[in-house]
């Protein structure tokens, strides 16, 4: 029995110890995917930015770019965000819900969008891949920094186990 728990701690160790490697490496692997993704893209922080001039290349960067492109929007609709403004234009320039009340487009004759209310669609897209390659860079650190503690307890473990089978059955329990 004494065999199996002194194979069994072995074995937990070097479990512990792959798993930590593999998180660790996956977690870099995931990083440096997020962020090559996000320079490919060639975004540049505009001059009202946390980031001027700075190519958006990190998850913390796509963050605060994000956040830029929020307050353009509320600037370019006046405040207001998607749910606040009508669907249609009517013939006076003003927002509606109503399709029957709505301009017709002159080239598609369907109703004219109200194009201030398009920009939402627009920023609320693009901020929210943002917004994901924000939240996938911290799972990647978090998976790093979980992979290095599963590391470090495997080789805490694999240590312990060894150090129990030195003594041998019969040896004292002081060190």
């Amino acid at each position: 029995m004494r065999r199996a728990f002194e194979y069994g701690g072995i074995l937990a160790s070097v479990v512990l110890i792959v798993a930590g490697t593999a998180a660790v490496v996956m977690g870099f692997t995931g990083r440096d995917r997020v962020r090559d993704d996000l320079a490919r893209e060639k975004i540049v922080g505009t001059p009202d930015s946390s980031i001027p001039g700075q190519l958006v290349d990190t998850g913390k960067e796509a963050e605060a770019f994000s956040a830029v492109m929020r307050r353009h929007a509320l600037e370019a609709t006046d405040g207001r965000t998607y749910s606040e403004m009508g669907r249609f234009i009517d013939a006076n320039g003003e927002e509606t819900d109503d399709e029957e009340k709505a301009a017709k487009d002159p080239e598609t004759g369907q109703p004219a969008e109200n194009a201030a209310r398009n920009i939402w669609v627009t920023e609320t897209a693009l901020s929210t891949a943002l917004n994901v390659a924000y939240f996938a860079e911290r799972v990647s650190e978090f998976a790093i920094v979980m992979g290095f503690a599963l590391l470090l307890t495997g080789i805490g473990f694999l240590v312990l186990t060894l150090s129990v089978l030195r003594r041998g059955p019969g040896a004292p329990n002081a060190p």
